[in-house]
């Protein structure tokens, strides 16, 4: 099985996505993620990571001999560049710290050919952290979320059922704080720094730590 991520610059008016992915199709290949934005009124760009494609370069000929294509390049897939997500929410300066934690652990895996970057999001509000995390399922390459505040329940623990109901094993980590969301986490650390770092050594195949060993427990 050949995997390959490409994006396409092509004219932005209906069907030309259709033609394409219509071509892909008939080719046997199979699209695993896809992102799609406007560039200007006439041009579009769509990037596309695909599996099962048995000669790459006939196959981007065949992008290439569509009259609207304008372009077409192949690139290493997000997984392979960015690797495994971890998502930190919550308030700005405990979002600040356990991201100090979690990127220095970050760059000492990476370093020895680890892929692991880390997302940060300060947010105010039950809604706003609640729609944060519930969005958590829907990201790709999500390996952990961590909720960095001072006090979440409510429809953020909702939020955080529905993450361990959905298709993804996401590991999630809570400070510790009031709130039900203590409840539902896989583990909760009280140094936020901590915290980070730990998120890190949970999703690292570098590291040697088996979250499975310490889960629903209290640091």
């Amino acid at each position: 099985m050949r995997e390959i991520a490409i994006s396409i610059r092509a004219q932005n008016k209906p069907g030309v996505l259709r033609d394409i992915t219509d071509m892909m199709a008939k080719c046997g290949v199979n699209i695993t993620y896809t992102y799609h934005f406007t560039e200007m009124t006439e041009f579009a760009s769509i990037y596309m990571e695909l599996e099962y494609v048995e000669n790459v370069d006939k196959f981007i000929e065949n992008i290439r001999n569509f009259k609207e294509v304008k372009s077409v390049d192949v690139h290493h897939s997000m997984g392979e560049i960015y690797g495994k997500r971890i998502i930190i929410i919550g308030g700005g300066a405990q979002v600040a710290m356990v991201a100090q934690g979690a990127i220095t652990e970050a760059d000492r895996h990476n370093i020895r050919g680890e892929r692991i970057s880390i997302d940060t999001i300060p947010l105010v509000g039950e809604e706003e952290l609640a729609e944060a995390a519930s969005a958590v399922s829907r990201l790709p390459r999500v390996e952990a979320l961590v909720l960095a505040g001072s006090l979440m329940g409510g429809k953020i623990s909702n939020a955080i059922d529905e993450i361990k109901n959905g298709p993804h094993d996401v590991l999630v980590i809570s400070l510790n704080m009031p709130g039900s969301v203590t409840e539902k986490a896989d583990l909760v650390v009280t140094d936020p720094v901590q915290a980070g770092v730990m998120a890190v050594m949970a999703v690292a195949d570098t590291a040697i730590f088996d979250i499975k060993k310490i889960k629903s427990k209290r640091f």
